[in-house]
């Protein structure tokens, strides 16, 4: 079994503001002296795991993918009030479970519920989750608050496939700390590209146009079109660890992941400007020798007044790929290509390739 799943994508996306920065334009980064767009890796991350795609190429089974939340204490505190346990010891209970999973934040008299929620994002599988449901029964039945051991809620056995590839980071409990199997890039167009602003307008369906013939809202949106390179390297002894030993829920998991980075776009903006987009090219390598990326083939943009600007980006990979393996020695110890702007490959071969 190859140690190491490498995942080199090309898709392109019409104008779109796919991931936008805090003022709401979309992200760019610099790179080869001039700007790029971006899509974060944490917003490619989060669309892939909780996409729909994903979870049904992965399998229907309910205990397969985690729940990221702060709000576990909340909940917690919900569920004892429906069980009968008064108010108060509701709260004092839900808090003791909350704080093994971080840090509480502060009291605030605008919202009694605050000091319930989690300062930080955690991620609990669904066994875990379920080792909650079960104490908070036991506790209302028994009619007692929380002991020491029953706070033992985090688990390293049955662990959520999305966990085991994306990892976790518990301040409070690190020897819970889960390393993610799969590292993601940001995405970076190949190409220069110039923000553009989109100015609109919206009309009000009742205004007979008697007094007032204008609109009744105006705007101003920033968009772009670009071919993006991503980039994945996928662990696969560090996922089959993560997962228990399981080589057969991992290999789901790798070609699970390859079809959702595939198929899946962010949805930032989709409703205004429906940018969604399938890969249109995709290498996979597989192998143990220590991985890389091929950002560096585009440091020099590729033209995007070019006829056939695609084309060029794919050769400009495939150049700098063959570089690589000139100059370091073959980098992979098998790879397989799937090319839709010439029509060759097929997604089934390229996902039996991923998962051996």
């Amino acid at each position: 079994m190859s140690r190491f799943i490498q995942l080199h994508l090309l898709t392109a996306y019409p104008p779109a503001n796919l991931n936008r920065d805090d003022l709401g334009r979309p992200k760019t980064a610099k790179m080869g002296g001039c700007d790029r767009l971006r899509i974060s890796s944490q917003s490619l991350k989060r669309h892939w795991r909780t996409s729909e795609l994903f979870q049904q190429a992965l399998g229907k089974e309910i205990d397969l993918l985690g729940t990221r939340s702060k709000r576990q204490g909340i909940v917690a505190y919900e569920k004892l009030l429906n069980l009968g346990v008064a108010e108060k010891k509701a709260k004092q209970w839900a808090q003791k479970i909350a704080e093994q999973f971080g840090k509480l934040k502060k009291p605030d008299k605008n919202d009694p519920s605050a000091d319930l929620e989690i300062e930080q994002l955690v991620h609990l599988s669904v066994a875990e989750q379920k080792s909650i449901d079960d104490l908070l029964h036991t506790l209302a039945k028994e009619a007692r608050e929380p002991e020491k051991a029953d706070l033992d809620l985090l688990r390293h056995d049955n662990m959520a496939v999305d966990i085991a590839l994306f990892g976790r980071m518990l301040a409070a409990k690190p020897s819970h700390n889960v390393e993610a199997a799969c590292q993601v890039a940001h995405a970076l167009s190949v190409h220069s590209v110039v923000i553009e602003d989109d100015y609109f307008t919206a009309v009000d369906d009742l205004n007979d146009r008697s007094e007032d013939a204008g609109a009744a809202h105006l705007g101003e949106a920033g968009f772009a079109a670009g071919l993006f390179y991503s980039y994945l390297c996928i662990n696969k002894e560090q996922l089959i660890d993560s997962l228990g030993g399981d080589k057969g829920l991992a290999d789901r998991a790798v070609a699970a992941l390859t079809e959702t980075a595939l198929k899946v776009s962010p949805t930032g903006k989709q409703n205004s400007y429906a940018s969604r987009a399938y890969a249109s090219y995709a290498l996979a390598e597989a192998g143990d020798q220590q991985p890389r990326a091929l950002t560096a083939a585009y440091l020099k943009p590729v033209d995007r007044d070019s006829e056939d600007y695609a084309q060029e980006a794919i050769n400009a990979l495939q150049k700098q790929l063959q570089n690589f393996d000139k100059v370091y020695g073959l980098c992979a110890d098998s790879r397989y290509t799937l090319n839709a702007v010439s029509g060759d490959g097929s997604l089934q071969e390229l996902l039996a390739f991923v998962s051996e």
